[in-house]
């Protein structure tokens, strides 16, 4: 039960102290509009990171209808399935599973030999990595563990680490992140000036950049 307690805790983010993060919004007048908005809203991340990881891949130059299919297409393959109360529910298949699809396989499930290229390596890569050591080690030393996946890129190491692994401590410039920070503090930004606004919250940058784009 502990376990699972922990598990719901950190995916809701419960422990998240969004109390010190606010603190540092108070001095940010345009940002501290968003805060109002979104007061108590604590990040909700993906139920694993390896889940992430998949999706991040398949979601990469692709509509979202589109990804979602492929994402389905390989749920249903694992048929971890249960019905309750008359509905369907469906898990993502654990790494064991993921492993045991040949590069073929995939593609024939997603109808993309790339996108399945880049599966196949990433489960093949993923099982050499202590989940521990994402969670809590260095978080330069993470990231660029994590840009050792083939088809994982600077957007996707942040998406990861920020959904995935709730490692909130610095965020690098990206096109959406820029343009939602536009909107919120109303000019265009370069993305010297966007990584020069989220330096004003060291150790929540993740959740200042999560924050634009939900509320602003």
């Amino acid at each position: 039960m502990a376990e699972v307690t922990d598990r719901l805790s950190f995916r809701l983010g419960l422990g998240d102290d969004v109390a010190a993060f606010y603190a540092l919004a108070a001095d940010d007048p345009p940002f501290q509009r968003v805060v109002e908005r979104l007061h108590g809203y604590h990040q909700v991340k993906f139920p694993s990171p390896l889940e992430l990881l998949c999706w991040a891949i398949l979601g990469q130059r692709a509509p979202l209808p589109v990804a979602r299919r492929m994402k389905q297409a390989i749920v249903a393959r694992a048929a971890n399935g249960i019905v309750v109360d008359g509905r369907e529910l469906w898990a993502f298949p654990d790494l064991e599973q993921l492993l045991e699809l040949t590069q073929d396989e995939l593609a024939g499930l997603i109808a993309n030999r790339r996108k399945a290229a880049y599966l196949h390596g990433a489960f093949c890569h993923w099982q050499e990595i202590d989940e521990a050591f994402l969670q809590s080690g260095d978080h330069e030393q993470v990231r660029q563990r994590l840009l050792e996946i083939r088809g994982v890129g600077p957007w996707s190491s942040t998406f990861l680490m920020v959904r995935g692994l709730g490692r909130t401590e610095t965020i690098g410039p990206d096109r959406e992140g820029r343009l939602a920070a536009g909107r919120v503090y109303g000019r265009t930004l370069t993305d010297a000036e966007f990584v020069q606004l989220a330096g004003r919250y060291e150790g929540w940058q993740g959740y200042w950049g999560h924050y634009l784009r939900v509320g602003g």
